[in-house]
Order: structure tokens, then C-alpha cells, then sequence
């Protein structure tokens, strides 16, 4: 299946996984983000990394900003308490006035789960989904135990925040079609084709279901310049963050992985996006230099 989407939205994710973070960088971010003409402000979870804590990042990106939509890729359920989460994210859905997205998955890493003494074992999609069903019956008002009154605050959005899958596989994408409103991921080699495959499948599973359309997002790295400069951060970045890959792999495959070059080139990848369908693309910079930020929100101005 093939469809056309003029109204593809493009997202922005802040530089989390950059070196040497302050809070004046992050809120610099945020605040462009908010002001400039992306759909959303993304960021993602790890534990055992310098990134700031994902939940704590909420607050901070709900009170520095007003319009763009806060969207969590992805936060790792089974590194949390499910009651605990639950609450934390009604919190940051009610300090955001209910613009918060939760980008829900599995995580890669066993080096996480162990940092919090989350039992790997439960690294499952099994596992994910009964902490899911936890969070939502919190979020619907419910007493889980004999307390006086439920867990609250109560979040803005009725029945709790949007929920996306986070996921590069189809079993992943059959599995959470039951509870998830949508899926997103990150696409390594830029595929159109096969991501159009990928979304198929979560169409066709949602159909089954009887559930309205998934919400159908993607994410890739990028880097903006000229020259051979935009691939070597490209290749720094992949290099720093996919520490538990060995090196000599990341190596190999960071010529083909994300995307790097000229304002005139993202159009055209973006535009192949829009092509299948694609609902939001989620750009991840691969340098905390905002003039990264300030260059791309020119070409999203004119992609729009």
C-alpha cells in the first residue's frame, strides 16, 4: 500500500546524547523547537549514559515551552515502576496542558535493566504491555490497591497520554496493536521501501483490530553542511552513542546509517518520506551545535 500524505509533520528531537549538556543548551533547544515550525520536541531514555534523566527532562520541557507536542522515544517501562511512571507522566501531561505523546519500548540493552535491578527476563513485549495495562488503569482513575483515593494527577489527555510503539521489527508492531495509538522507530539506511513494508503491517494490524488509522512515525540521524564534514559527525555521534557495539562495526555501517548533507537534499528525503504516507519524521542531530537546529528549521519552513 502506498498513499499520499501532504500533511506530514517533521519533529525534532533535542541533543541528549551529546557531550557536554548544561541547562542553558537544552532550554536554548527547547525554546527554538517550540518557536520554529517542528510538529514536535522528542527525546529518548537510557540509564547507563550521560543523557538527563528522561522524566525529570519532562518538567523542565513542559515549563520551558507552550505549543509543540512532547514526545517521549522511547521511554523503557520495565526500568520503571509501572505506578510510579504512570504518575510521573500524568504529571508532565498536566504541566504541558495535555501535549504529551509516550513512546513506549522493549530497550536494547541489558547494561540498563541491570544499572536499575530490573529483572532482564521481562524484556518481552509480554512484559511491556502488563505494565502498559498498569499505567492506563492509573490513568483512568482506578484504586490498584485499598488507598483512600486513586493515583493522580489525573492527566489532561482522557484515558492518559497518547501511547507509540517503539519499534523496527513487524512482531513488535502485531504485539502492541492492541494498546498502542500509533508506532514509531528509527530507520538506519533510510528505506523508504522497507519502511513503507514496516507501516503496512501496523495498517493492516490496526484494520484487524478495528482501530482507527496508526499514527505512523519514523526518526533518523541527520547532520546539515556541506563537504564531507555532515558524514564525519554523523560518524562521531554513532561512534559515542552506540558504545556497546563494537567499534569496528559501527564503523562499517556508518557510511550508510542516517542521513547527511545539503538544506536542498533533506528536502528530497523528506519528500520520499511524505510519499508512503509517513504521518511524522522525528530528526535526531548528531551535534548539540543549534546552528544545526536554526539550519534545518529553514528547510522544514520550506518544506511546509
Amino acid at each position: 500500500m502506498t498513499c499520499q500524505n501532504p500533511g506530514v509533520q517533521i519533529g525534532m528531537t533535542m541533543p541528549v546524547m551529546e557531550p557536554n549538556l548544561d541547562a542553558a543548551m537544552l532550554r536554548s533547544w527547547a525554546r527554538m523547537i517550540d518557536d520554529g515550525p517542528f510538529s514536535s520536541l522528542c527525546w529518548g531514555e537510557r540509564m547507563c549514559f550521560d543523557n538527563p534523566d528522561s522524566l525529570t527532562l519532562l518538567g523542565a520541557l513542559a515549563a520551558w515551552t507552550d505549543r509543540a507536542r512532547l514526545v517521549t522515544t522511547v521511554i523503557v517501562p520495565q526500568l520503571h515502576d509501572p505506578v510510579m511512571l504512570a504518575k510521573a507522566l500524568a504529571t508532565g501531561d498536566m504541566i504541558s496542558g495535555g501535549r504529551l505523546t509516550v513512546g513506549i519500548g522493549v530497550g536494547g540493552r541489558h547494561e540498563d535493566y541491570n544499572a536499575v535491578g530490573a529483572d532482564p527476563s521481562t524484556q518481552t513485549m509480554r512484559g511491556m504491555a502488563n505494565r502498559v495495562a498498569t499505567m492506563k488503569r492509573v490513568w483512568a482513575g482506578e484504586r490498584i490497591t485499598e488507598s483512600v483515593l486513586p493515583v493522580g494527577p489525573p492527566p489532561v489527555q482522557t484515558g492518559g497520554p497518547s501511547l507509540m510503539v517503539g519499534t523496527i521489527g513487524p512482531k513488535t508492531v502485531h504485539s502492541a496493536a492492541a494498546w498502542a495509538d500509533g508506532m514509531t522507530g528509527t530507520i538506519l539506511d533510510l528505506d523508504v521501501t522497507k519502511q513503507n513494508e514496516l507501516f503496512d503491517v501496523a495498517r493492516q494490524a490496526w484494520a484487524e483490530l478495528g482501530k482507527p488509522k496508526p499514527h505512523l512515525a519514523t526518526s533518523f540521524w541527520f547532520a546539515v553542511g556541506e563537504g564531507d564534514e555532515p558524514r564525519a559527525q554523523v560518524h562521531r555521534h554513532l561512534r559515542r552513542y552506540m558504545n556497546w557495539i563494537p567499534a569496528e562495526f559501527v564503523d562499517a555501517m556508518a557510511p550508510t546509517t542516517g542521513w547527511a548533507g545539503t538544506e536542498e537534499e533533506l528536502i528530497e528525503v523528506l519528500r520520499s518520506f511524505e510519499a508512503i504516507g509517513t504521518d511524522e519524521v522525528h530528526l535526531i542531530p548528531t551535534s548539540s551545535d543549534i546552528d544545526q537546529l536554526r539550519r534545518v528549521a529553514e528547510v522544514v519552513k520550506e518544506f511546509g
